[in-house]
């Protein structure tokens, strides 16, 4: 083989891994997280991360978040929060009331183009408590940068 034909076949192999990689999570079910020790914060959802302020609940957010986020995050937005490019990188949502907002509404309502699945609707299957200590432990990543 020439130089082209097996850059042509190194690619195309690059090409198929990738959508195999792109495409490989499937129909997949978030996985339960036990939120035991985080204050309870109710059915209504709260605006801004309740857990952000230096506590105990921050600490203990931080560590089941850390859980949370490898179960059910990092398979597309990338391990300890650093996005291998195939969705955005968490670690640069402003740790702030707009970062919060757009946070919430992205696990509240999922993300669908072109009638596409690119993240599911987390509350559905995932407290509250989950989902702000996820948002909790993605901070706590930022902080390190």
């Amino acid at each position: 083989m020439n130089n082209k034909t097996e850059l042509r076949a190194l690619f195309a192999a690059g090409l198929l891994g990738f959508a195999g990689f792109a495409f490989a999570h499937g129909d997949v079910t978030p996985q339960k997280v036990e939120t035991k020790g985080l204050s309870p914060l109710g059915e209504e959802w709260v605006d801004e991360n309740p857990y952000r302020a230096p506590s105990e609940d921050h600490d203990r957010a931080v560590e089941i978040g850390s859980s949370a986020y490898n179960q059910n995050c990092a398979r597309c937005h990338g391990l300890e929060a650093i996005s291998g490019g195939i969705a955005p990188d968490l670690r640069e949502l402003e740790a702030s009331y707009d970062g919060d907002e757009w946070y919430k509404e992205r696990v509240i309502n999922g993300a669908v183009r072109d009638g596409a699945v690119y993240m599911p609707r987390m509350a559905d299957y995932l407290s509250q408590e989950a989902l702000w200590a996820i948002r909790t432990y993605i901070e706590s990543e930022a902080a390190k940068r």
